[in-house]
């Protein structure tokens, strides 16, 4: 009995042309010396960049206010709980 076209003990001719080019490493990235590879990087970078929406002045004082407004609130939390623990801690062990 003959093996059917594109069976699973027979590979086809387009799926060796698959093999030989997964065999290779690297793909583009290895014909480029490390210099170019960090040029485009930056190069990226840059145009990465440019796609951002900057805050104005005014958003961003306004961030910054809420920013260090909720850190305040935070850091007295912290400290209120800190206090009342260390207090426990001294009436429990003496």
């Amino acid at each position: 009995m003959a093996d059917a076209v594109g069976s699973i003990d027979t590979p086809d001719a387009q799926d060796e042309a698959q093999d030989k080019k997964k065999a290779r490493k690297g793909g583009k990235r290895a014909k480029k010396g490390p210099l170019k590879r960090l040029a485009l990087f930056y190069r990226q970078v840059i145009a990465e960049l440019r796609k951002v929406v900057w805050p104005t002045r005014n958003q961003l004082t306004s961030y910054t206010t809420v920013v260090i407004f909720f850190v305040a609130i935070m850091i007295a939390l912290v400290t209120v709980i800190d206090y009342g623990l260390s207090h426990a801690a001294k009436y429990v062990f003496g």
